[in-house]
């Protein structure tokens, strides 16, 4: 038996028994290991699979380019990260873009812009109008009556797409989705919105106002999100593929 096909046996195995992802966490760990971590296979098993909670924060930092992929490095660059973000954040209260009152979420959406060069710019999204175009291949009359209500244009999307759905879905489920959009992957944030109108569609379909349907969106219920999510990342593979890693 080859390697590759132990490894599916196993992964099979595992998920028959109730173990799904003790495959997957082992695989990540052999990554880990490595002395120059490869960005490009921890960016594809993020995109693949959930990553382990333990795990994540290291992940998401050598994926954002915080850390370095030399382990040996990691301690002094996080030194100089430290002093950085102090900086950053003194200058925003110096030119009073943020202050002691300023919500953290948009403390961090502030500091980005500055360092990127989009501040205070407000950044152009396309991923409302690719929501659309999701939306009406799922269900044409679902996106009809939201055109007929006159909310298109009134939904959600800062919530959704700007803060990433960040007070939206519940840290548990959220994580999931950011292991996606830190991986390179923001188009999962446009299926995540799909999704949410899939599952609720009975009662947006009942609301007949713009203002109504905005209102319950900025508001879902939380017991479905681990679901939404699940299925978002479903329908992501079904438009976009499975990421694979080049060899």
């Amino acid at each position: 038996m080859t390697e590759d096909s132990q490894r599916n046996f196993r992964s099979v195995y595992y998920e028959k028994v109730g173990f799904r992802g003790v495959e997957e966490k082992k695989s990540l760990e052999i990554l880990l290991k490595d002395d120059r971590l490869d960005v490009e296979k921890l960016c594809t098993f993020s995109q693949r699979f959930p990553l382990p909670s333990m795990y994540r924060a290291l992940v998401w930092k050598v994926l954002l380019g915080i850390l370095p992929p030399h382990h040996e490095s990691h301690a002094q660059v996080m030194t100089y990260r430290k002093e950085q973000y102090c900086d950053v954040l003194h200058a925003l209260k110096v030119v009073r873009f943020v202050s002691d009152a300023t919500p953290q979420v948009e403390v961090y959406l502030r500091m980005h812009q500055l360092e990127s060069g989009k501040l205070p710019r407000s950044p152009s999204f396309p991923l409302p109008k690719a929501f659309e175009q999701y939306l009406n291949l799922e269900d044409s009359r679902l996106l009809s009556h939201l055109k007929t209500c006159s909310a298109v244009s009134r939904l959600p999307y800062d919530l959704w797409f700007k803060r990433c759905f960040a007070g939206c879905l519940p840290e548990s489920s959220l994580q999931r989705v950011w292991d996606k959009v830190v991986s390179g992957s923001c188009k999962i944030l446009v299926f995540v919105a799909v999704e949410i109108l899939l599952t609720f569609k009975i009662k947006v379909m009942a609301l007949n106002s713009a203002e109504k349907i905005t209102k319950f969106l900025e508001n879902i219920p939380q017991d479905s999100s681990d679901a939404i999510v699940s299925k978002a990342i479903d329908l992501w593979h079904k438009h976009c593929g499975t990421p694979v890693h080049s060899a």
